[in-house]
């Protein structure tokens, strides 16, 4: 113990210790042994007084799935207390145990649940299930509570009305009698026989006849006031010539009743009319010679153009509404147009004069002129009411009426020598029909088969080119068996919606069509091979014409108002 003091001291840190002093050892010595220690009872929790009222309900789990006592609405569906996601939505935090929301098992009678659920569903109100049903009072009731009291809490399948008595008849004898029974037939006990209404009842009547009327009334458009400009200069020529005469110095010979005998692909485009403002509905060439090109327009406007690139020629005011369709006579002198406006109309095609007007208060969706010599005062209109209607030029009365196609009639072309005309509608049908007789002999209809909005006679006249709205075109023969001709399918292009007229090349060799693109198709007829596709317009390209005597002219028109002439 002393060299340990000693040791201490030389460190230098210690003063020098006097090691007779028990005081200064004794943190040194061992500890002496008490034989008993007393524990001292610590109180983890005092009570404390407390300044804030504290809430002293039963709080639930809301993880438990099953409670040993009947919570209240309140208790049950209290807030949760602790720290919540600040980015749940309501929907999110709400407590669900399915996708839809919250479903506890619950013993409940079907019918009860379907009479409270349509009861809500109709009243807006229904019986509070966590509530004692023997003790039913107005907070009973959740949702509407206004309209509970005021129904008296009644169901759906508690009416609340009683049923009125039904009316008494007077009785009318016996069955055995036939003067006096009246059966069935009998008077109401309280019917009164006036016939006559009374003036209330008569100014009601009035107004309700009024707005039928008004309301079933058709358009009674007047027809739309023609007018006709030329653009040349002179209507004749120095040898007193019009424009109708066929020119004789274009380099062929439009007189000619022989096709050529190659036709070549077109190339570029040569020439362009842009008469009309909007969009061009229908082209037709003059007849035979095709010198003078005839158009119709979305613009109520129709034009008559030279096909060899000299300024309009004329230009007609025709119609209220859209110009639909236009053909021409044999000769050419005179042609029909179709519009909207519930017209047709024969117009002089020198003059420029509307000679007479027809109407049946239907739109007219296509016109053809009988194209036999002594049959040309008669003409065939296709109309929205599914009718194909026949007309007399000369008394300008209906003769003749076939009527039994189920949609629009959208085409009309004739065959076999004129006897007969196809027409196709809108109920995605082909019939044939034999001139003057108004039942169709043949009905042409395959569950596959598409609407087919234009068609085409062949320039041999054996077949019919059909555009179905299946963007493909159809050839049909155009001779006794009207068969579909199925090695002959014309496909590659888009047309679906859009009425785009087909033409054939005089050859023969090439068949072509616009399409919905504004591209001028041309596929060869043989190998039915796509051959070319020209962009000819910004919007739908919605006819073709290849000209009879020209090797490789073709004329295009679109909706962008445009005629264009490809060579």
């Amino acid at each position: 113990m002393s060299a340990t003091a000693a040791s201490l001291v030389s460190y230098g840190n210690v003063e020098k210790v006097d090691l007779a002093d028990p005081d200064a050892m004794a943190h040194l010595k061992p500890l002496k042994s008490i034989p008993t220690m007393s524990v001292a009872v610590l109180n983890s929790a005092p009570e404390v007084a407390v300044k804030e009222a504290v809430e002293t309900g039963t709080h639930l789990d809301p993880s438990l799935k099953e409670v040993t006592y009947n919570p209240t609405f309140e208790t049950m569906f209290a807030p949760e207390f602790g720290p919540i996601n600040p980015f749940k939505s309501q929907q999110m935090a709400a407590p669900r145990n399915m996708l839809s929301g919250y479903a506890e098992p619950a013993h409940l009678n079907d019918f009860m649940f379907e009479q409270q659920r349509r009861t809500f569903s109709t009243y807006g109100y229904a019986l509070d299930p966590s509530v004692d049903t023997h003790q039913v009072s107005c907070s009973s009731y959740i949702g509407a509570v206004d309209e509970a009291e005021k129904n008296k809490g009644l169901t759906v399948f508690e009416s609340g009305q009683k049923k009125s008595e039904k009316r008494k008849k007077i009785k009318g004898g016996e069955a055995g009698e036939i003067d006096n029974f009246l059966g069935p037939w009998a008077k109401y006990i309280d019917e009164k026989d006036g016939a006559k209404p009374s003036e209330e009842e008569q100014k009601e009547l009035d107004e309700i006849i009024a707005k039928r009327q008004k309301k079933g009334k058709n358009e009674e458009d007047a027809p739309a006031e023609e007018k006709t400009i030329l653009h040349v200069k002179d209507m004749y020529d120095y040898q007193g010539r019009s424009y109708l005469h066929v020119p004789q110095d274009v380099g062929i010979n439009l007189r000619s009743a022989d096709a050529p005998d190659k036709c070549y692909l077109p190339k570029k485009q040569i020439h362009v009319w842009s008469g009309h403002t909007k969009g061009v509905s229908a082209i037709r060439l003059f007849p035979s010679s095709g010198h003078l090109l005839l158009s119709s327009s979305m613009d109520c406007k129709i034009k008559v153009n030279n096909h060899n690139m000299v300024p309009l020629k004329k230009h007609h005011r025709s119609h209220s509404k859209a110009v639909r369709d236009i053909c021409f006579n044999n000769t050419g002198t005179q042609f029909l147009s179709a519009a909207y406006d519930r017209y047709l109309k024969l117009w002089d095609t020198e003059t420029g004069q509307c000679i007479s007007r027809f109407t049946n208060r239907k739109v007219p969706y296509c016109v053809k002129f009988n194209p036999d010599e002594d049959k040309q005062s008669l003409f065939v209109a296709g109309m929205s009411d599914k009718k194909i209607v026949q007309w007399d030029i000369r008394t300008g009365e209906v003769v003749q009426e076939y009527d039994r196609h189920l949609g629009a009639v959208n085409t009309i072309t004739f065959v076999d020598e004129n006897r007969r005309f196809v027409s196709t509608s809108d109920d995605k049908s082909l019939r044939v029909w034999e001139w003057d007789i108004p039942v169709d002999f043949k009905y042409i209809a395959e569950p596959s088969m598409h609407s087919m909005p234009a068609v085409t006679l062949s320039p041999n006249g054996k077949w019919l080119a059909c555009q179905s709205m299946d963007n493909q075109i159809l050839i049909f023969g155009a001779q006794n068996r009207f068969r579909l001709n199925k090695k002959k399918v014309f496909k590659g292009h888009m047309v679906a919606g859009y009425a785009c007229q087909v033409d054939f090349s005089p050859d023969m060799s090439y068949v072509v069509s616009g399409d919905a693109d504004g591209k001028l198709n041309i596929w060869d007829w043989k190998t039915t091979k796509l051959y070319h596709r020209i962009k000819a317009h910004d919007k739908v390209c919605i006819s073709a014409l290849w000209h009879p005597h020209e090797t490789s002219k073709v004329i295009t028109c679109g909706w962008d108002g445009q005629i264009k002439l490809w060579d």
